[in-house]
């Protein structure tokens, strides 16, 4: 049992990578990964999964029970240029949707958007870049095949 709750130790984490990223210029490996889980579980109440060699990070409760979810995260940096893309997606692997959880510079949720399995595959399934062939999508691309669930401003 630990002294520190995973709030206070989460809300941590954002100032750390925020003043790292001012400091050094550099970011903080995974650690977007990390929040973008956190905040994904709390905002969408999905439970995180232990063990997540089955190709999916989060089972859904509620209006998602059951479904089962890869969370993607992002920061957005200020000034940053376009053309940020994803981590990969496992498309060899059995999950029914993707959320992509983006964060500012601060590592605060400011959008989320949700993408079902069939409509990625299509997209991934057309030859248009090696990309592709990766299971990597950007996150202008993202945007505009998904559905925005979440935003800072009305939540849900």
């Amino acid at each position: 049992m630990t002294v520190y709750s995973v709030d206070k130790l989460i809300t941590q984490a954002r100032k750390l990578g925020a003043e790292y990223k001012k400091s050094t210029g550099k970011v903080l490996p995974g650690l977007s990964n990390e929040i973008a889980e956190y905040d994904a579980s709390r905002l969408l109440d999905l439970e995180l999964c232990e063990d997540k060699i089955e190709g999916y990070d989060a089972v859904g409760r509620g209006k998602r029970k059951g479904k089962r979810i890869q969370i993607k995260g992002r920061t957005i940096f200020d000034g940053q240029k376009s053309g940020q893309r994803i981590g990969q997606i496992k498309v060899d692997k059995e999950w029914d949707a993707i959320v992509l959880i983006l964060l500012d510079s601060e590592y605060q949720p400011f959008e989320i958007f949700e993408v079902e399995r069939d409509k990625i595959l299509d997209v991934l399934g057309k030859p248009s870049s090696s990309r592709n062939n990766r299971g990597a999508l950007s996150v202008a691309r993202f945007r505009k095949i998904g559905q925005l669930v979440w935003t800072k401003e009305d939540g849900l």
